[in-house]
C-alpha cells in the first residue's frame, strides 16, 4: 500500500485542507496515519476529513507565530465602534472565518477560494488581500467580491445614500 505524505514543499494548509475531498479513501487513511500516528478509528469519510482538517491547521499553526497584533487589532476597531456608534465600513459584511471554502459556480465552472488565517484569500495557489479582485479575474469585469461570493445581499442603492439599507 502506498502511503501518502505531505509534500516536503507543501502547499499552505489552506489548499491541503481544500484537497481532502478530492482524495481516495485510502489516501484519506494514509493521512490519518501520518498526522496521529494510528489507525483511522472509523470509515466515516465526513467525520475523517473534519478531524484531519482541524489537524492540519492545528499542525500548521504551531509552525507559525501567532497574530501578534490581532489584540491591538481588536481593541482599535471597538475603540472606533464606541467612538462613532457606528460598524466600520470594511464590517457590514460577515467575514468568513480562517479555512472557509467559497464556491461560486460562474459560466459552468466551479471557483474555489478559501479563507487564511491572516483574513486574505487564496486562490488557484496564489494569495489575494480582496475578493474583489479575485471575482475582476474570474469574471473579466468589476464585482463587489462579497457580491460575487454571496457574502453580502444586492441592495437597491436608492433606499440609502450610502449604498445599501440599514
Amino acid at each position: 500500500m502506498n502511503d501518502f505524505s505531505l509534500p516536503k514543499t507543501s502547499p499552505s494548509v489552506l489548499a491541503q485542507v481544500a484537497r481532502l475531498p478530492d482524495m481516495s479513501m485510502e489516501e484519506i487513511r494514509a493521512l490519518w496515519r501520518q498526522l496521529f500516528k494510528q489507525e483511522a478509528p472509523t470509515h466515516i469519510r465526513s467525520f475523517l476529513e473534519r478531524r484531519l482538517a482541524y489537524r492540519l491547521q492545528e499542525v500548521e499553526f504551531k509552525r507559525t507565530p501567532a497574530h501578534k497584533n490581532l489584540v491591538e487589532q481588536n481593541q482599535r476597531r471597538i475603540q472606533a465602534i464606541v467612538k462613532t456608534g457606528q460598524k466600520p465600513l470594511r464590517d457590514r459584511y460577515p467575514k468568513p472565518v480562517p479555512g472557509t471554502v467559497l464556491t461560486r459556480i460562474y459560466q459552468e465552472k466551479e471557483y474555489r477560494v478559501t479563507v487564511t488565517h491572516d483574513n486574505q484569500f487564496e486562490f488557484e495557489g496564489r494569495i489575494y488581500r480582496s475578493l474583489s479582485v479575485i471575482a475582476r479575474e474570474i469574471t473579466g469585469t468589476r464585482w463587489s467580491g462579497p457580491l460575487f461570493f454571496g457574502l453580502r445581499k444586492a441592495t437597491d442603492k436608492k433606499n440609502d445614500k450610502r449604498g445599501g439599507k440599514r
